[in-house]
């Protein structure tokens, strides 16, 4: 296909073999994505800025921040990230990518939970996936605090919402709406 084509399909200069290589990578982290799609989130920064270059890290950061605030479906960011790298088809590409797997692996463990709900070995891993998870998101909140995190700002905001989510019974909304005056005043880079 000629590159006016793919201009205008919006994908961003990205051929078939690239959207193959990205439903891909996006399929292996389908399967790691223990705690939701967000705990991948710092390699899909690595993959998709570091080491590819097909988003920068202020446009994944954002693409991210968008999409968390936006009503529906925690894996939103997913197609947003996948629209910003190669339009409809990176759309289509990472969501295929991080849905399909996982989708059928939950379908067949959920049989065989039911099947098996009273085993200690169940019970043992299901509680060994806590951990992991609370590692995973950490990790991705460090990468979403790329861009401003020499920031002091950042940092009392983190402190601040840490405190006050282990404190209070307040919602976390509105920690996220403090957050964004925060960020729209310049308080936090």
């Amino acid at each position: 296909m000629s590159t006016e084509l793919w201009t205008q399909l919006g994908l961003h200069g990205l051929g078939w073999r690239e959207l193959l290589q990205l439903t891909g990578h996006f399929m292996l982290l389908s399967m790691l994505a223990v705690g939701g799609a967000i705990t991948t989130a710092p390699d899909m920064q690595r993959y998709l800025v570091q080491e590819h270059g097909w988003l920068g890290d202020a446009d994944f950061t954002s693409s991210v921040a968008i999409a968390q605030a936006a009503p529906g479906p925690n894996i939103l960011f997913v197609a947003l990230v996948g629209l910003n790298v190669a339009g409809l088809a990176g759309l289509v590409a990472t969501m295929a990518g991080i849905m399909l797997p996982s989708s059928v692996l939950a379908w067949g463990v959920g049989r065989l939970r039911r099947q098996h709900r009273d085993s200690l070995l169940l019970k043992a891993f299901t509680a060994g996936l806590t951990p992991l998870t609370l590692g995973l998101l950490a990790s991705t909140g460090w990468v979403l605090l790329a861009p401003t995190r020499a920031h002091w700002g950042t940092w009392l905001l983190v402190a601040l919402t840490v405190l006050v989510m282990v404190r209070t019974q307040l919602s976390p909304l509105w920690l996220i709406a403090a957050g964004a005056v925060a960020g729209m005043l310049g308080l936090t880079g």
